[in-house]
């Protein structure tokens, strides 16, 4: 299969020009003309313009880059890091949310239960996921896993990336808020170590549901936030087009939650963002979490939840 046309958001328009004259001077190199120098220069030109635009980018621009279409998702973490991966449905109280994945598998041999947000990359799938955006049942199927892991002494792993848990009238008819708080209940409750990453968007109670965590790792370019910029900017300013301005008040990047200790780790992304270069990106992620449960190996129930609950205390007390 061929690549697919590589998208680029409104700040990258100085590589994609960049991009585009490459292109253009490969078709002609085709044909059978010497510019193969003239190809090297603007190649490193256009490298050098994207380690200049990512090396500087503003909150506003790391919420795009966390939202790009092409950027992995929560599936390709799990097809390319979780062997045997057996997916569960349902939550045995009114049915399946395809919104959040769920199941077991190994991770790097050992047993494993993955939780995540899966948002699709096609018009079916992200209708069928429902964009990453969970309902009531795919927060008690986290906790229905989460309890079976925890009986099973099985680790727990939570890949992030929702723009919030969905707001519509039959979610909350069905308790939503209610579910979330369970499922933050759970995840506090374990006596296995369970890590968490954030991979594109961290969104609301929606994120927090499954990233009340030992260890929250998150990628470079991702944001974690209580509300989106654009519904904070309504609420304060009743003008949504202040987005970029609650952004930056916000403190949503990876770089800034870092300091106030609500993460542990960041993790570098490839130069363009994890979209440019997915497989990198996907193992530069794998040795983060390999890391991280072998900082929490040995520890017994009572010291994981104790670990766990004092990271939380800490929240804000300790500034880095």
């Amino acid at each position: 299969m061929s690549e697919p046309m590589r998208s680029y958001l409104d700040f990258e328009k100085p590589v994609a020009e960049l991009d585009s004259k490459i292109d253009e001077l490969r078709t002609l190199a085709a044909g059978g003309s010497d510019i193969g120098e003239e190809i090297v220069r603007i190649e490193d030109k256009a490298v050098a313009a994207l380690h200049e635009l990512y090396a500087n980018l503003t909150p506003w621009q790391k919420t795009q880059v966390a939202r790009h279409p092409q950027r992995p998702h929560c599936m390709n973490y799990v097809e390319a890091l979780i062997t045997e991966f057996t997916p569960l449905a349902g939550d045995r109280k009114f049915g399946e949310d395809e919104a959040l994945v769920a199941g077991f598998g190994r991770f790097r041999g050992e047993s494993v239960c993955v939780l995540g947000q899966e948002k699709g990359n096609t018009t079916e799938s992200r209708l069928k996921h429902n964009f990453g955006m969970a309902r009531p049942e795919g927060y008690r199927k986290a906790v229905r896993l989460m309890e079976m892991a925890d009986r099973f002494n099985i680790p727990v792993l939570s890949l992030v990336d929702t723009a919030g848990a969905y707001p519509g009238i039959g979610a909350e008819e069905r308790g939503q808020a209610e579910a979330i708080a369970r499922s933050t209940d759970a995840c506090l409750g374990l006596g296995v170590a369970n890590v968490a990453v954030i991979i594109g968007e961290g969104g609301s109670g929606g994120a927090i549901a499954i990233a009340t965590a030992n260890k929250v790792l998150m990628l470079e370019h991702a944001i974690y936030s209580v509300i989106s910029p654009e519904a904070a900017s309504s609420i304060l300013w009743r003008d949504s087009s202040k987005a970029q301005e609650a952004a930056t008040n916000m403190k949503i990047t990876a770089q800034d939650l870092l300091k106030f200790g609500v993460i542990d780790s960041v993790l570098k992304e490839p130069p363009g963002g994890a979209h440019r270069d997915p497989a990198a990106m996907i193992a530069t992620t794998g040795d983060a979490i390999a890391q991280a449960f072998n900082d929490l190996r040995g520890m017994d129930a009572t010291t994981v939840r104790q670990q766990r609950r004092q990271k939380f205390l800490d929240i804000g007390r300790k500034i880095g």
